[in-house]
C-alpha cells in the first residue's frame, strides 16, 4: 500500500507569542490612529490582537512622543526587558534625522545595544527602514534632499544591526500600498488607522515565517477607530502639525543650507 505523503500541507506553528513589547516614538505610540473615547490605538494593540489566542498576549507600550534611538536605550530597555517580551517591536529614528545633532555612529551604537540585549534576552526584534517621504509629504527641493540623505544613513544603520543580530527588518519602501495617501494621516508623517494595519499585518507575516502562531491576521477593513473630518484635520494643521513642523524644521534648515552652498560651489 502507498502511503500517502502531504509535503505541500501547512506546518503547525512551532511557538506562540506570550507578550509583545512596543519601543519607539510617535508612530510606534499609534500617532494616526485616534480612539473614539480619546488617545491612540496603533500598531501595537492590532499587533497584539493578532497574537492573541484563547489567552490575550501580554502587552506593553513603552515608546512615546518625540523619542529618539538614546531614549530607547536609556529610558525603554529597562522597562522593556523586565516584561520579558517574546516578540518587540522596535520603530524609531525619524526624530534623531530632523535634529541638528544627528549622528549615525551614536545611533548605531544605541540600536546595536538595544537590539543585541533582547535578543539575548529571547525576544524576537522586528525592526523597520524608513520609506521615502518625500512621495507623500511635499517640502522645499533643499529639505527633502538633507532629509533623504539622512534617512538613507538611518536606514543603513536599521539594516546593518538588524542583520548583525538576526532581527527582522521591515522595509516600509517594499511594503505594498506604503505610498497610497490613504494610509497617512493628515500630517503625511504618521500612518493612518489603515496604515497602522498595514503594519501590523506585515509585522505579524514576519513572525509567521519565523514558525509564530497568528491567530488573529490584522484586517486592512478599518473598524473601532474614530474618524475625523475635514475640519479635524484643518484643526489638527493649525494646532499641532505646523507647530511641530516648525519646531523640527529649524533644527534640519542649517543642514538644508548646507547642502546648497556644497551644490552651488561645485
Amino acid at each position: 500500500m502507498l502511503e500517502c505523503v502531504t509535503q505541500d500541507a501547512p506546518r503547525p506553528p512551532q511557538w506562540r507569542a506570550r507578550s509583545l513589547v512596543v519601543l519607539g516614538d510617535s508612530t510606534a505610540a499609534g500617532l494616526g490612529d485616534p480612539l473614539p473615547g480619546g488617545g491612540w490605538r496603533g500598531v501595537g494593540p492590532l499587533l497584539a490582537h493578532a497574537l492573541s489566542g484563547p489567552e490575550p498576549v501580554a502587552f506593553a507600550n513603552l515608546s512615546f512622543t518625540g523619542a529618539r534611538m538614546a531614549c530607547v536605550r536609556n529610558d525603554q530597555l529597562p522597562q522593556a526587558l523586565h516584561a520579558r517580551p517574546d516578540v518587540t517591536v522596535i520603530l524609531v529614528g525619524m526624530n534623531d534625522t530632523l535634529r541638528s545633532d544627528f549622528n549615525p555612529s551614536t545611533m548605531r551604537a544605541d540600536l546595536d545595544h538595544v537590539v543585541a540585549t533582547l535578543t539575548a534576552a529571547g525576544s524576537v526584534v522586528l525592526t523597520v527602514r524608513f520609506h521615502d517621504h518625500g512621495k507623500v509629504f511635499r517640502l522645499p527641493q533643499a529639505l527633502k534632499r538633507a532629509l533623504s540623505g539622512r534617512i538613507a544613513e538611518l536606514n543603513t544603520v536599521i539594516s546593518e544591526v538588524s542583520e548583525a543580530h538576526g532581527a527582522g527588518c521591515l522595509d516600509l519602501d517594499l511594503l505594498p500600498g506604503a505610498y497610497d495617501l490613504s494610509a497617512w494621516s493628515v500630517d503625511r508623517l504618521h500612518p493612518s488607522e489603515l496604515g497602522h494595519r498595514m503594519l501590523s499585518r506585515a509585522f505579524g507575516q514576519m513572525l509567521a515565517e519565523r514558525g509564530c502562531a497568528i491567530p488573529n491576521p490584522t484586517s486592512l477593513v478599518c473598524s473601532g477607530g474614530r474618524q475625523v473630518g475635514t475640519a479635524g484635520h484643518v484643526a489638527w494643521l493649525i494646532l499641532k502639525g505646523i507647530p511641530w513642523l516648525w519646531r523640527r524644521g529649524r533644527d534640519l534648515v542649517p543642514y538644508a543650507v548646507s547642502i546648497m552652498v556644497k551644490s552651488a560651489l561645485r
